[in-house]
């Protein structure tokens, strides 16, 4: 099965079984059904036809198919009676769970799990070579541990970006080596190429993030589940044209727009990937680049979709992708969106009252955006605190954190350290008080 080609425009409707396991000793986010259902949405968003579903509950996975013996049996005869093409698992398979299960079924139905269901989708939607790299990384980490020998020259078939530049085609044999040797150290080649790629990416953005807090303009991420409406948000706030569509990751590319909030401050906004369960640690690895934007944000916006069956769910999915990447320090207003498909206003302020600093709007209809644009002022400038201070050069990482965190209106260097005029938010003010008196605005 060669990677998918980040290009391709046109691809056969395969018709797919999928399955999923609930463990006994496991507790997931969401139940058997609600991920299946997260699946089905997955797999409709690649193109794929659902025509079934099975589930089945166990300890532990069985060593060598993951499912049961008799669950393997009953989805084949399910598989061959809708002439399936494809049977997805819901959890991420074992290089050996993989080559059992494609033995079973002697390549007549191929076998994919969540991760390379989501890894396929991530290429289809890349519209950049920043996107592109990142996503031909994340695939090939994925397949290299999986390859086989129905896995010929992929280094000629493997997507990516403007040809096979880094990869110079399938190497000639040594003696004695095979075909999947060549294969596997051509694809830890091209491992190499992009990863050395995707470094540049990084210290470019890395120049643009530190021009960015030179400007003293803060930053606020827009983070959340998958199709919560974070482009629709940032479209409203910034009036402007990103690509909003109702599937799972619509964009994966970052974009930043200015935005003048009601007081004359001047903030950037990024939107960036969206979240999910069970997000592959190969596409957080590859898309380090992008999540730190995240990182590096002075507030967080988490967009949640109110409507949703499972937003509580979806919630602490995000939270843990954040603490994962290193922003679960970072101030959060709670954003609901969606507010215009309520059917019951009551379930506004039920919502509201279960998390700390949020608000209720409709991105779509614009309705409440005053609400929010008015929070977000206040947690960035009116929550702010004006000091004084001198920092000696020995404190480094609080003359740091007040570049990176604070907007300086005057810096002095003199022996032994720094004197600074400015602003620093109030959650850091006890840092600071020991170094010079400290007023409040």
């Amino acid at each position: 099965m060669p990677i998918p080609n980040t290009r391709s425009t046109q691809r056969q409707i395969e018709k797919a079984l999928i399955i999923g396991v609930e463990f006994y000793n496991r507790e997931e986010l969401l139940s058997i059904e609600g991920s299946l259902d997260e699946l089905d949405l997955l797999a409709r968003t690649a193109g794929i036809d659902v025509i079934g579903r099975v589930s089945q509950k166990l300890e532990h996975p069985n060593p060598k198919t993951f499912i049961g013996k008799g669950k393997v049996e009953e989805i084949t005869a399910i598989a061959e009676d809708m002439n399936s093409d494809l049977i997805i698992f819901d959890d991420e398979l074992t290089p050996r769970h993989q080559r059992e299960l494609e033995a079973i079924f002697d390549e007549k139905i191929r076998v994919i799990d969540r991760t390379a269901l989501i890894l396929d989708i991530f290429a289809q939607h890349a519209s950049t070579r920043e996107g592109s790299l990142q996503v031909e990384l994340a695939q090939y980490e994925y397949r290299l541990p999986r390859l086989t020998r129905a896995w010929t020259h992929l280094a000629r078939q493997a997507g990516g970006v403007g040809g096979r530049s880094g990869v110079g085609g399938v190497g000639l044999r040594g003696p004695g080596e095979t075909q999947l040797e060549v294969d596997r150290r051509d694809i830890r080649r091209r491992i190499s190429f992009l990863k050395n790629e995707l470094e540049k990416v990084r210290a470019h953005r890395q120049r643009h993030r530190i021009r960015r807090q030179r400007s003293r303009i803060p930053v606020i991420a827009l983070v959340g589940y998958t199709n919560a409406g974070k482009s629709t948000l940032l479209n409203c706030l910034a009036d402007s044209d990103v690509y909003v569509a109702d599937q799972l990751f619509a964009t994966l590319d970052p974009t930043t727009r200015r935005v003048t909030l009601p007081d004359g401050n001047p903030v950037l906004f990024t939107d960036t990937v969206g979240f999910i369960q069970k997000l592959p640690t190969t596409l957080v690895a590859a898309f380090r680049a992008t999540l730190e934007e995240i990182s590096e944000a002075n507030l967080l916006l988490h967009v949640l979709d109110i409507n949703h069956i499972n937003v509580h769910s979806q919630a602490k999915a995000v939270y843990q992708t954040l603490e994962e990447i290193g922003a679960n320090h970072i101030p959060v207003i709670t954003v609901f969106n969606k507010i215009d498909l309520l059917k019951d206003p009551k379930a506004v302020r039920e919502s509201i009252f279960q998390f700390d600093n949020s608000v209720a709007i409709s991105a779509l209809k614009q309705i409440a955006i005053d609400d929010l644009l008015s929070k977000i002022q206040e947690q960035l400038f009116e929550n702010y605190a004006s000091v004084e201070i001198f920092l000696p050069y020995n404190e480094g990482g609080l003359i740091s954190m007040f570049h990176e965190q604070g907007m300086i209106n005057r810096i002095e260097h003199i022996d032994g350290g720094v004197n600074i005029a400015g602003k620093i938010p109030g959650r850091f003010l006890s840092l600071f008080k020991e170094f010079e008196n400290t007023k409040s605005d």
